[in-house]
């Protein structure tokens, strides 16, 4: 994953893409209508590689922070996988970010049941290993990637919650998951004690696939350096769910 870095430092951005459905190379903007009436919109990139005749790809569900509820769905990129996506890096996976509504959170009931028809609906649609789908996110995304694998633990293969919280009751639950927590420990809007308690929780369930990055001198902003991390990705991707 060199080219990661290394397409944040070009800054090559590619355009953003509306469309009824994705194609290799490009992340495009689409909806999903789901069973509760409503909707969900995100961004959906396909590797240049992906061929839907070959071996299924790995997915990543990307969920975002506060601040990307506010504005177009084309935000949603701003930062971490498919803010790499929009700037033309080959990202090695589906990539699936999905905008949460100004109005509510991720991990509240309704996002966190809208947020699996979508994964059933990718899942369904395009050719996906499900043995390698991956969770990760930052901030509120990362307080909802806490939940969602606590309640789903078995459709994921690992997962990397960024400066969230969770709730250390659900360590049991969550104790047989690969996981890679980051935060700051200057972080002033979610404390690092929320991760802490997170870790010590799991560890105490009997886990030894947790990790724990503090990033020292880093506010809440400190999904930069963990999206930037090459070994994170390598990590990812060497994890399979056999559950």
């Amino acid at each position: 994953m060199r080219s990661v870095l290394m397409m944040m430092i070009l800054g090559c951005v590619a355009p953003m893409v509306v469309a009824d459905d994705a194609a290799p190379g490009k992340q495009v903007e689409m909806s999903l209508s789901t069973s509760d009436g409503g909707s969900i919109g995100y961004l959906m990139y396909l590797p240049k590689n992906y061929d839907p005749a070959k071996d299924a790809m790995p997915l990543m569900l990307f969920l975002h922070g506060r601040g990307e509820s506010n504005g177009p769905l084309s935000i949603v990129a701003k930062w971490g996988p498919p803010m790499m996506a929009a700037k033309g890096e080959e990202l090695p996976f589906i990539l699936v970010s999905p905008q949460c509504p100004r109005e509510d959170f991720w991990s509240s009931p309704v996002q966190e049941k809208r947020l699996v028809e979508l994964l059933d609906h990718v899942t369904s649609s395009y050719k996906v290993d499900k043995t390698r789908v991956y969770l990760t996110g930052l901030s509120m995304g990362g307080y909802g990637s806490w939940r969602l694998a606590a309640d789903h633990p078995e459709r994921f293969a690992a997962v990397v919650p960024v400066c969230g919280g969770g709730k250390p009751e659900d360590a049991e639950k969550l104790k047989a998951l690969p996981i890679w927590v980051f935060h700051g420990d200057k972080d002033g809007a979610v404390p690092i004690a929320k991760s802490i308690e997170m870790v010590d929780a799991i560890k105490a369930a009997g886990s030894d696939k947790i990790r724990f990055t503090t990033l020292e001198h880093i506010g809440h902003n400190s999904w930069s350096a963990a999206y930037a991390t090459p070994e994170l990705y390598e990590w990812m991707l060497k994890h399979t769910n056999a559950r």
